[in-house]
Formats: C-alpha cells, sequence, structure tokens
C-alpha cells in the first residue's frame, strides 16, 4: 500500500485557514488528485439536524450512524477519536490535508495573517512552509496568502519527494 502523503495546516482561530484550505483543495482537484481533509473542531460540533431520522438514531443511542444517497455516504460515531483513527476512514486519495491538529506529527504549514493579531502557531523553523501576508525572517519557504498557486506547486513537487524517498 502506497503512503499517502499528509499535510497539517496551523493557525490561531480566525486566520483563514479554512479559506486557504478551501483554495488548495479546489487547485488539487483542478489537476485531477483526489484529496481528503480532516478538520479538528477543539469546540465540539453538530452535524445532524433535530429530528432528522440519523439524530432520532443518535437520540435513541447508535454508537454509530451512516446515512448513504447516490451521490455521497456520511458515518457519524458517538465517540472521540484520535487523529490517526480518523484518517483510516480515508482510502483512494492522493494527499491528506488537515486543520486544527497543531501538534501533529507529519509536515506541518503555518497560516499567518497579519491583520489577525495572532502570531505563528509555534516557532517558524517548526514547519515546513509558511503561508503569509507578512514576510518572516525565516529561510523557511513562504508563500503568498492571497494566491494559492505558489503554494499548491510546492506541495506537488514536496509529494512526489516525499513519494520517491
Amino acid at each position: 500500500m502506497m503512503h499517502v502523503p499528509l499535510y497539517s495546516f496551523s493557525a490561531f482561530s480566525n486566520t483563514g485557514k479554512t479559506t486557504f484550505i478551501e483554495k488548495l483543495v479546489a487547485e488539487l482537484k483542478s489537476r485531477n488528485l483526489r484529496v481528503a481533509v480532516l478538520k479538528h473542531d477543539s469546540h465540539g460540533f453538530e452535524m445532524d439536524r433535530e429530528g432528522k431520522d440519523t439524530w432520532r438514531f443518535t437520540q435513541a443511542g447508535a454508537d454509530m450512524v451512516a446515512i448513504v444517497s447516490d451521490r455521497q455516504t456520511a458515518v457519524l460515531e458517538n465517540r472521540k477519536l484520535t487523529r490517526e483513527d480518523a484518517l483510516s476512514f480515508f482510502h483512494d486519495v492522493d494527499v491528506i490535508l488537515t486543520e486544527g491538529y497543531k501538534f501533529a506529527d507529519c509536515p506541518k504549514i503555518a497560516i499567518y495573517r497579519e491583520a489577525s493579531g495572532n502570531g505563528l502557531a509555534g516557532e517558524p523553523e517548526d514547519f515546513e512552509a509558511i503561508v503569509t501576508d507578512a514576510p518572516f525572517d525565516t529561510k523557511v519557504p513562504q508563500f503568498p496568502l492571497d494566491d494559492v498557486l505558489p503554494f499548491a506547486e510546492y506541495l506537488l513537487k514536496d509529494m512526489q519527494q516525499r513519494r520517491e524517498a
């Protein structure tokens, strides 16, 4: 089984992680890559709507609920999973992007927006690359926050190098 490249995007809230990843996914998809994204939410979330069948099954005590249609499938598991367990759900993809795993054991990409008022979510050298709207004095490769193309090219080259290693 071939190892799927995994990259984790790290930044503080309201920095632009989701927007940048959204643009990156669209760019990678335009190049015919299959892309998976895993989002970590430390605040909790609710995917199902009250009153719908799957919600009712969960309320009745089901540990897992799945719903399948002609175009999509969703599985709700009512327990906390490790990042590794959640990643095991992904298959037949060319790359996995994660958002919100600041301490991930994989290449980390920093997102920095000067107007957010927050710094980097670590030291510059903790990251493989920095996507930013304000340059840092570091040898870590830096890419523009408002233009996903240069970073997409970098990512594709890095993926190729990791496959060959």
